[in-house]
């Protein structure tokens, strides 16, 4: 099943880098769509079909851990995968931020890195809002996934 991916990530070069490893990851990728930061993310969060977002911490307008944390107060996104890909440093902050997304890569990261916590994110979460809604609704009758 292909699967559509937001990258949400101010820096064009590190937006090419991350479609271009996903497209060689050996996953059937359906459309990629980018943003330039949250504000842009969460609009086309609404807009489209989005299956995992990627999204950096760091950014102008809105950044990633305030999108973030909109998406998971939010019904229709909750329950999305997040990879998090940041140079954020701070222990706390990023336990914070592992919380809530389905993983972190730190940057300067290589491609095969990249690719790893991809595949990583798809084997452990349900990849569409379907099946998440689908998971979690089991999980709350008590019965294993």
């Amino acid at each position: 099943m292909k699967i559509n991916v937001l990258i949400v990530e101010d820096c064009s070069v590190m937006r090419l880098l991350i479609s271009r490893t996903l497209k060689l990851s050996g996953h059937e990728i359906g459309d990629i769509t980018e943003a330039e930061n949250g504000v842009e993310g969460l609009k086309y969060l609404k807009e489209k079909s989005i299956d995992l977002v990627i999204i950096d911490i760091n950014m102008p307008v809105m950044d990633g851990l305030e999108m973030l944390e909109m998406m998971r107060k939010d019904p229709q996104t909750k329950r999305i995968p997040v990879l998090t890909v940041s140079t954020e440093s701070n222990t706390k902050r990023v336990e914070f931020i592992s919380k809530l997304s389905s993983g972190f890569v730190h940057k300067p990261f290589t491609p095969e890195t990249l690719k790893k916590n991809f595949l990583k994110v798809l084997k452990e979460q349900p990849i569409t809002q379907t099946a998440a809604s689908y998971a979690l609704d089991i999980s709350k009758n008590g019965r294993s996934r």
